[in-house]
């Protein structure tokens, strides 16, 4: 994928890679504040948690990869068009899961939705330690992992059409050689 011919390539994989690692942050900080007392809204809720951190990783990884040869102009199995065409559509299935079922946990926008015995910090108490937040603080955040996983699966289906729009209009022939004398 030449730099001249797909531009907007690099800037799109450059968004997805920043936004998993915005995701990556924010996922492991409540993971971590949660196990560090023990006191999640739900088993559900640790387990979508975990999803988006799996799926923060698995972008960032790849995503950096693919920015990468993108930039550099590797050519290998890799680095094909094919290839990330592939991991777009999986990691564009592993977001909009992931924020779909995040959805149905946390039940929308209300935040509302932590219950007074779930163990978080009451919304009038001081907060003496960094992971010690209000109820509300905490719904905010976990609507922020919502977010990014929607911002991110719109940017994953966008760099996918994007990908598949500029191979289906390339005059380049994606035959291998070796095909055409069979």
């Amino acid at each position: 994928m030449p730099y001249i011919k797909a531009h907007y390539h690099p800037i799109l994989f450059a968004l997805i890679t920043l936004c998993a690692m915005a995701e990556l942050g924010l996922a492991a900080f409540l993971i971590s504040a949660g196990n560090e007392n023990n006191n999640w809204p739900s088993a559900r809720y640790h387990s979508v948690l975990i999803l988006f951190e799996f799926n923060a990783v698995w972008t960032t990884l790849f995503g950096t990869a693919y920015l990468l040869w993108i930039v550099d102009g590797a050519i290998h199995f890799l680095a094909s068009i094919a290839s990330s065409i592939i991991w777009l559509l999986v990691t564009t299935i592993l977001w909009g899961v992931a924020a779909g079922v995040m959805y149905g946990a946390r039940a929308g926008g209300n935040c509302n939705w932590i219950s007074a015995t779930s163990g978080f910090v009451e919304g009038n108490s001081l907060c003496y330690l960094p992971q010690d937040l209000s109820s509300a603080s905490r719904c905010k955040e976990a609507l922020s992992v919502e977010a990014i996983g929607w911002i991110e699966f719109a940017l994953c289906v966008l760099t996918l059409l994007a990908t598949c729009m500029w191979v289906r209009t390339s005059k380049r022939s994606y035959v291998s050689e070796y095909s055409k004398l069979a």
